[in-house]
């Protein structure tokens, strides 16, 4: 992963020569390897992650495999990094900016019991995906259930969501285009408001715009 090269430093690459800076902007310092390594990709070498090579990590759990688009990435580190200064947190911003919830975050009912317990929306910043496959994020004011000893949801949790995934997408998507995963804790971006995701392939944009009313992810915004 990544082609860096000594000549060129990582924070240059997928940028037009006359917007480089000779120091590394504050929101790409301290990354990771995951991260340094895809920033230091071009796009043209990303390889976009297939619908079959999806199901195969998720169902092989292998979820810190999926990467964004390198330019993706910087404006999402971008992003969020400026989101932090201006709201404290990213959670303050999901909070206020797209899911219009007030704190403390308590739900009506039980798990999936009530509609306004849950929002749909676009994943605003998603992986570096086949054009066909969209990525949306269910937000919960109600914590699903996750095993200590594991750090996966329990049984009784994992059924819970089958039931709601079949429910809500299953009338109008076949089920072998539609899948979902709940991130391990150590990779979620937003840890405290819980939330999972669902990816489908190729369905009927009428249907997603339906689903979450008319959401625009913030990608398409910056």
């Amino acid at each position: 992963m990544g082609s860096f090269s000594p000549e060129l430093p990582y924070w240059h690459v997928n940028v037009p020569e006359d917007e480089r800076t000779e120091e590394c902007p504050d929101f790409l310092r301290a990354l990771n390897a995951k991260d340094t390594g895809i920033i230091s990709t071009p796009d043209a070498e990303h390889h976009l992650t297939t619908w079959p090579e999806v199901q195969k990590l998720i169902l092989n759990n292998r979820l810190d495999l999926f990467q964004r688009v390198p330019s993706e990435l910087r404006k999402y580190l971008q992003f969020t990094w400026k989101l932090k200064q201006d709201y404290g947190s990213v959670m303050n911003f999901i909070l206020t900016e797209r899911l219009h919830w007030d704190t403390p975050i308590t739900s009506k009912g039980n798990p999936f019991e009530c509609e306004e317990d849950i929002k749909i929306l676009w994943n605003d910043w998603p992986y570096g995906l086949d054009k066909k496959i969209v990525h949306i994020v269910v937000w919960t004011k109600f914590e699903l259930e996750d095993d200590p000893a594991t750090d996966d949801l329990t049984e009784k949790a994992r059924a819970e969501l089958d039931a709601f995934v079949l429910k809500t997408f299953g009338s109008r998507v076949p089920s072998d285009h539609c899948i979902w995963f709940k991130n391990w804790r150590s990779l979620k971006s937003v840890q405290a408001v819980e939330h999972f995701h669902v990816m489908l392939y190729d369905p009927d944009p009428a249907f997603i715009d339906e689903v979450t009313q008319g959401d625009v992810p913030l990608i398409r915004k910056v």
